[in-house]
Order: C-alpha cells, then sequence, then structure tokens
C-alpha cells in the first residue's frame, strides 16, 4: 500500500544543507536570459530538498512527461526482478520468446541476452519509421535488422527497453507497474503512474512513463544512496554500480555529455562524478556522487546539450560546505522561486468578428497525405503524438463561444468530442481533454492579432510542448488554419533525420535523404482550409 507520508525533507535553507543561493539565483537568471524553457527543478543535498522550482502552469502535483527517462525505471524493474529470482541479465532472450522465434536460425538471436538490452548493445535496429499503431513490437523487435553482433557496439535503441518491459511481464507475470507498485512506488510513495501500452498492455518501457518531479527525485535519490530509501532497502547497492557505470563505449556519439558512457538505462556525463536519467527534450535526474545531491530538471527543451550546459555552469559549483563562514545567502532567491512563470501571451484585443463567427461550426477538410503517413492534424502537438500509440487527429467541427473574457472552443477528432476553456485576458484557462484515449489537463489562451486573425495556444500542461493555431477568416465563410507546435517540429524532424542516418549506414545516400527533413514543418503541419456558414 503507498504510504502517503513518504516525501524529501525539506531543508531550513538552502546554507543549512550545503548549497548556494547565491549560485542558485544565477542559475535562474541564466535560465531567464536563454530563454530555453525549464518547467521546473528541485535540488536535494544531504537526503534533503534545498531548493524547487515550478514554473505556472507547471506544479508539484501534476505528472509531467518523462520519455526515456522511462527507461531507468524500467530497468529498475528489471534489476528487482533479477534480484528477486525471478531472470538473470545474462538470460538468453530467445528463450524468452519461444512463440516468437521457433523457426528463426540465427547465430546472433542465441547471442543475444538481457544484459545486451540493458546496455543497449543488443545488435538489433527496428526501423524508426515503424507505425507501432499497426504493428506487434515484439515480432517487429526480431525480424528487425541487426547492425552488429550482440555486445560489439551500442546504439541507442528505444525498442530494446520494450523488450525488457515484455520480459519482466513474461518473468513474473505482472506488468512493469504492477510489479513495481509493492516494490518502488509504494514505498516511495508514489502514486501508481500513468504509462503508455502496446496494444496488449506491456508498457512501452522505454517511454512513454508521467511522473511527478518529486517522484523522479525520489527514484535518484535511492539510486543515490545505493539502493536505500530512508532505512528501506529497494534494489541492491550492486545494481546501482553497474547501472551508472560505464558498460557501453559511446564514442561515437555527438553531444559531450553522450560520449562519456553507458551504463544500465543510465549515462556517465562530461563531468566527473557526475551520472543521469535523461530523456527527450531534457528531463534530466542527475546524481552527483561526490556531494551527496541530486538535482531533477523537467524541461521543453529540444538541444539538450544548451540545456545540461547551462545546469554545469551552476552545478556542482552550488554545492559548498554548510559550515563555511562565507556568506551565499541571497534574500531575492525565495521570490524567485515562487514567482518564475512561463507567461501567456497577454493581447485582449476585440474584433468585430467575434459576432460573425460566434458559435459558428467550421468544417475542415481532411489532409489525406497525413492520414496516409500516420500523423492526421490534431490538437496534440506533434511531439506528443509521435511517441503515443494511438494517434489522434484529424481536427474537424470546430465552434468558438466567446464570452467576455474568454472563449469555449468545441472540436472533434474522428470520434471523439472535447470543450476547453481559453483565456482572452492573457490568462490561462485550465480544463480537460481526450485523445487518443488519454486524458489531458490542459491550459490555453486566445487573442485577436488583428481583426480577421486569431491565435490560441493550448498546451497540455502533462505533457512538454503545447499546440499553436492561427486562424484568419474571410468575409465569404472562408477559414484558413495554420497549425504550429513549441517545440517546433523542425526539432523532431531533426531527431528522425539522426536516426534515418544511423540505421542506413550510407553517407552518400544520407546526404541527399537528410536535407528532406527540412521540408517536415510543412509536410506534417499544412494549412488546413475550413469554411463556416455566414447567415
Amino acid at each position: 500500500m503507498k504510504d502517503n507520508s513518504v516525501f524529501i525533507p525539506r531543508a531550513s535553507s538552502p546554507e543549512s544543507v550545503g548549497v548556494s543561493s547565491r549560485e542558485l539565483f544565477r542559475f535562474l537568471e541564466d535560465i531567464e536570459e536563454s530563454g530555453l524553457e525549464y518547467h521546473s527543478f528541485m535540488v536535494i543535498r544531504h537526503g534533503k530538498v534545498a531548493a524547487e522550482c515550478f514554473r505556472a502552469p507547471f506544479s508539484p502535483e501534476r505528472p509531467h512527461a518523462m520519455y526515456s527517462v522511462s527507461k531507468t525505471v524500467t530497468a529498475t524493474a528489471v534489476a528487482i526482478a533479477q534480484e528477486e529470482g525471478y531472470l538473470s541479465f545474462d538470460e538468453n532472450v530467445r528463450d524468452i520468446f519461444p512463440d516468437y522465434t521457433d523457426g528463426i536460425t540465427d547465430e546472433r538471436l542465441d547471442k543475444l541476452t538481457v544484459r545486451h538490452l540493458l546496455t543497449m548493445t543488443s545488435g538489433k535496429e527496428p526501423s524508426v519509421f515503424s507505425d507501432k499503431s499497426r504493428i506487434n513490437w515484439i515480432k517487429d523487435f526480431f525480424l528487425a535488422p541487426w547492425y552488429n553482433e550482440p555486445g560489439r557496439e551500442f546504439k541507442y535503441i528505444n525498442e530494446n527497453i520494450y523488450m525488457l518491459s515484455c520480459i519482466v511481464r513474461r518473468k513474473t507475470g505482472m506488468t512493469v507497474r504492477q510489479f513495481l507498485k509493492p516494490r518502488l512506488f509504494d514505498p516511495l510513495g508514489i502514486d501508481y503512474p500513468f504509462w503508455e501500452t502496446d496494444a496488449y498492455g506491456n508498457e512501452a518501457g522505454g517511454w512513454g512513463l508521467y511522473l511527478k518531479t518529486e517522484d523522479l527525485a525520489k527514484i535518484m535519490l535511492t539510486y543515490q544512496r545505493g539502493g536505500l530509501f530512508g532505512d528501506k532497502r529497494i534494489f541492491s547497492e550492486e545494481w546501482v554500480r553497474f547501472s551508472s557505470s560505464k558498460q557501453a563505449d559511446t564514442q561515437n556519439e555527438f553531444d559531450p555529455d553522450a560520449t562519456a558512457g553507458y551504463g544500465g538505462c543510465l549515462w556517465r556525463c562530461s563531468v566527473p562524478g557526475v551520472y543521469r536519467a535523461d530523456g527527450m527534450f531534457s528531463q534530466f535526474g542527475i546524481v552527483f556522487e561526490d556531494f551527496d545531491a541530486v538535482l531533477v530538471v523537467t524541461s521543453a527543451i529540444a538541444e539538450e546539450q544548451k540545456a545540461r550546459d547551462i545546469i554545469w555552469k551552476h552545478f556542482p559549483a552550488a554545492f559548498i560546505d554548510e559550515n563555511t563562514a562565507e556568506d551565499t545567502s541571497c534574500p531575492e532567491l525565495h521570490n524567485k522561486l515562487k514567482s518564475f512563470p512561463i507567461e501567456a501571451t497577454a493581447n485582449n484585443k476585440a474584433s468585430a468578428k467575434e459576432d460573425i463567427i460566434n458559435g459558428k461550426e467550421i468544417r475542415f477538410r481532411k489532409k489525406l497525405l497525413l492520414n496516409l503517413i500516420g500523423f492526421p492534424m490534431s490538437m496534440l502537438p506533434l511531439a506528443v503524438t509521435y511517441m503515443t500509440t494511438d494517434r489522434a487527429g484529424n481536427i474537424d467541427r470546430m465552434v468558438l463561444d466567446f464570452k467576455e473574457n474568454e472563449c469555449l472552443l468545441s472540436w472533434s477528432e474522428g470520434d471523439e468530442r472535447n470543450t476547453i476553456p481559453l483565456g482572452k485576458d492573457g490568462h490561462y484557462r485550465y480544463g480537460t481533454m481526450r485523445l487518443g484515449q488519454i486524458d489531458y489537463k490542459v491550459c490555453s489562451t486566445l487573442h485577436f492579432t488583428d481583426e480577421n486573425t486569431i491565435f490560441m495556444e493550448i498546451r497540455p500542461v502533462e505533457t512538454i510542448a503545447k499546440r499553436k493555431l492561427t486562424l484568419r477568416f474571410t468575409d465569404n465563410g472562408k477559414v484558413r488554419m495554420k497549425p504550429s507546435s513549441d517545440p517546433g517540429i523542425y526539432d523532431i524532424a531533426m531527431t528522425l533525420a539522426a536516426g534515418f542516418e544511423a540505421m542506413v549506414g550510407n553517407k552518400k545516400l544520407t546526404d541527399r535523404i537528410i536535407p528532406l527533413f527540412r521540408f517536415a514543418p510543412n509536410l506534417l503541419e499544412p494549412t488546413l482550409k475550413g469554411s463556416f456558414r455566414v447567415k
């Protein structure tokens, strides 16, 4: 049973646990000056929270998309299962899935072990372009091409960790969440989390998990304490040593923090004595081994090395001797931590168009190409749908109902119909929408940029992204809607491009194909044409 009394103690001040308030304030100033969208952070030293910051609309009680930090949690389940005798790291993966591998004659498959999956050295490379809403993921993994012999070469493959999720279920009879509930979630006071699954209920493993900032802090604190949370052992110190130390050479990666080595679903960092759980768009759980400290960050920053560079500028420099005579206090820090929002666009300009379009149903034409490639136009940003199993899409039947300071937006996507409020006064309004069979809490704003143009921002606050819509109306009942996302689709396209380069292994072909990804924004987020009855 979950212990609701479990929380990380709060320090009386940053200095009381050896953290410089002055350096924390500089960190916040650099965040503001950079324009990078950090959502929250929590600094823990000597087992206590020294400082925490949640930038509205993000808050302590809301889970946040973890992306590849999910891998660390899946690996934790594998480690506990190994410690309890359910499986062995040296167990052959083929033997765990005879229903998928019988009849396949391949010596490389005979060598593939659980350990290879944990360390991203499986040698298997499923296509990054597979539509996971239409395929059997396990079958796709076993039929995928080899890039090398198992154990020979590191390559960051999401499906390795999905296979670990399936292995936990095969060996224990429980899904990863079911298995971890009494072993990790309940002892750490973590609510049973949402985690995206395949069609058979297997957690995605390598992505799809949502945790609160403090939930991730508790997990990383357990790693920092050698597998102990308080006086309770959660997993072994041997696992911490294995997972946090270099098990695979990553010298062929690009960013400085990607070349220091990979453990068991944890990365070594360019800063000595530091390792991290790492998720796309800069979700970090960072352990400073020499300073008895943990830093957790949630963000929407596509250029992850830039996000980490700001962190390294101030950490571990912020860790000081709590007995020092030097005064590092900073009276301004408290207010900055409590009032550091991500601002909504303030513009309450009105338009006579409100009366013309108010309550009218706007019908949009489907983009057949988007449906063909598996990315129909959705109110969800592409950074969200890109990693989801059941993609929503095909916005249609939109209605705007204007009030004094807000607007109710209703629309359909397939058989799902939603209505959410949008603030017209520069302040977010909060609501809930259900898309792709998933419920999202959203905050949204709307304003006229000129007499005929509406700009909307819809942000699912448990994700990293926001949808932007620009609607331009004409006098004859025509509408052109231009969608965009933040983080932008170009960032995702370049991620896919890098995956393509690694997959084809042909530089000449890659050099020809990669530039085509620059057209992705216009391809995947084209202008939609719509109409409504003027009278």
